[in-house]
């Protein structure tokens, strides 16, 4: 994963690329329509009952402030981007264990979302993250806090085509499993994706530290 104009493996000083007008425009764009969707989901989710319109809620209000931090930081030094990066894989583990807990409470009520609103709410969350995750996709393989800024995108597309799937599985079967499938899917993606950013940022703290 090196990075452009670098031969070595995201331990290099700020690039070009992570400062450039373009990749903070992103970041911008992404913040404002994570902080958007949070409010959509919230209502979408308690609205249908659904714990994984809630879970991806919960998700996209951590990744507006992930977009946030990663912007206060994109001059800063590799020391300072990886320690960013820490503590949003630190935040994405985090995430995972509470989605995990919620789903055991839903599963223990046994009450099943309305698959109508969790479907179409799933379906513009899934649009906006497409657009984002398009967006990043040039800084996929940047430092550990340009990756893991596009792993959150890429993991939240991925998690909103479940939750579609899901409201299917809800509609067909009238059951709340399909979604508390896809709320324990969605939590182990951020599980771990958080494993993936934690041991990256660790790794360019490491080699960092002789070059400060």
């Amino acid at each position: 994963m090196a990075m452009p104009g670098c031969s070595c493996t995201g331990s290099c000083g700020p690039s070009n690329t992570a400062v450039s007008p373009r990749y903070r425009r992103a970041l911008w764009v992404a913040l404002i329509l994570n902080a958007v969707m949070f409010f959509v989901e919230i209502v979408g989710g308690l609205q249908s009952g659904s714990v994984s319109l809630l879970a991806d809620a919960v998700d996209f209000a951590g990744d507006a402030a992930n977009y946030g931090l990663s912007l206060a930081v994109l001059s800063m030094g590799l020391v300072w981007r990886a320690r960013a990066a820490w503590v949003k894989g630190v935040t994405m583990g985090a995430y995972g264990v509470l989605v995990l807990a919620k789903t055991a409470w839903v599963a223990a009520q046994g009450i099943p979302p309305e698959p109508m609103t969790m479907g179409l709410v799933a379906l513009l969350a899934l649009a906006v993250n497409v657009g984002v995750a398009i967006m990043l996709y040039a800084w996929r393989n940047g430092d550990a806090n340009m990756r893991s800024v596009w792993l959150c995108s890429r993991n939240d597309a991925i998690g909103n085509v479940a939750v579609a799937i899901a409201a299917l599985g809800v509609f067909g079967t009238g059951s709340a499993w399909p979604d508390l499938l896809v709320a324990g899917v969605m939590a182990t993606l951020a599980l771990t994706a958080s494993v993936t950013v934690v041991r990256h940022a660790r790794a360019e703290l490491i080699l960092a530290v002789p070059l400060r």
